[in-house]
């Protein structure tokens, strides 16, 4: 703008918008959300994060907001801020299903784990994603219920992120430690409840890993939306359908609510949780994941890139004046 371009602008925030009392201990608050609202338009992954960014603007800015249509007007001009869910390439991602790739993962999956029911875990090693937190509830469940321990097999996959910072070389020693401490006090001869995989698969591999899984585990301490939920949900067999545990910390949470919603900082709540997912009847098992399904298949990618872009192309434009630096 302070170049002087008057074109509709757009910006969408894939992560999650912070409290407005978080927000305010940022130096320069007030210049970068004055700077945001030079945008025609601003999208957000969930309701949440919207109405964090509107209570901001209302409370710090003093701007005028109108909370039904997202407009909000500042010293005369005027942006739009909307809720725009992220989804999947659901064809592309449901299209692996008979690949040889995903065939043969998830033999691979079933035939290692001999009849145990296989929780999953698919993330970058980052520190919002709640790992050290995910093997804590997994050991409270071992604690309380040690027959479970032959029940499951957890596998972790997380591929190394940012290997240059010292706070993920952290997060990566925190996960083997913690993982060679379980095996070391659950392992049998011949079961490890624990595997560990620090590097990344295909499309279509993951496609099978999650359809030969009973539980996805899908626990970040705070995220945008999460994709790794939908594509476990797209990933399952209708006829024998696996169950999502999910943090409600998620923004995927707010359109997945029939997934198992837990906070991912109480040991006893996912412990809980995956028991309850490992007992659950086959029919609340397919009640649950045909309105998951149903969504995720809904608010695909194609809609999301869709809604923004039209928004953005029928919403009037405010052609005021550039601004200076």
């Amino acid at each position: 703008r302070a170049h002087g371009i008057t074109n509709r602008l757009g910006f969408f925030l894939h992560i999650p918008w912070p409290p407005t009392r978080l927000l305010v201990s940022l130096p320069y608050h007030e210049r970068l959300v004055r700077s945001l609202l030079h945008y025609d338009l601003i999208g957000f992954q969930c309701d949440e994060w919207l109405e964090s960014f509107l209570h901001y603007c209302r409370k710090e800015l003093g701007a005028d907001v109108d909370e039904s249509t997202g407009r909000i007007t500042l010293d005369g001009r005027v942006t739009t801020a909307r809720v725009y869910p992220i989804g999947i390439n659901y064809e592309l991602f449901t299209s692996y299903a008979d690949t040889p790739e995903a065939i043969d993962a998830q033999k691979r999956v079933n035939d290692s784990t001999r009849n145990r029911s296989t929780m999953i875990g698919v993330d970058r090693l980052d520190y919002s994603k709640g790992l050290p937190e995910r093997l804590d509830g997994i050991t409270r469940l071992f604690e309380n219920k040690p027959e479970r321990v032959s029940d499951v097999v957890f596998i972790q996959i997380a591929p190394p992120s940012r290997e240059d910072i010292a706070s993920y070389q952290r997060i990566r020693e925190t996960l083997e430690q913690k993982t060679g401490q379980i095996n070391g006090a659950f392992s049998k001869i011949d079961m490890v409840p624990i595997r560990y995989v620090n590097q990344g698969h295909s499309a279509a591999e993951l496609f099978g890993i999650y359809r030969a899984s009973k539980i996805g585990l899908v626990t970040p301490l705070r995220d945008g939306m999460n994709l790794v939920a939908k594509e476990y949900v797209a990933a399952q067999d209708p006829d024998d359908p696996g169950v999502l545990i999910l943090s409600r910390f998620a923004g995927a949470a707010q359109q997945l609510s029939d997934a198992l919603l837990v906070n991912p900082y109480s040991p006893d709540e996912l412990a809980y949780a995956i028991e309850t997912a490992l007992d659950m009847p086959l029919a609340e098992r397919k009640r649950r994941w045909e309105k998951l399904e149903k969504s995720v298949r809904e608010e695909n990618i194609t809609v999301w890139t869709n809604d923004f872009a039209n928004d953005l192309r029928i919403i009037e434009a405010d052609l005021s004046p550039p601004i200076h630096n």
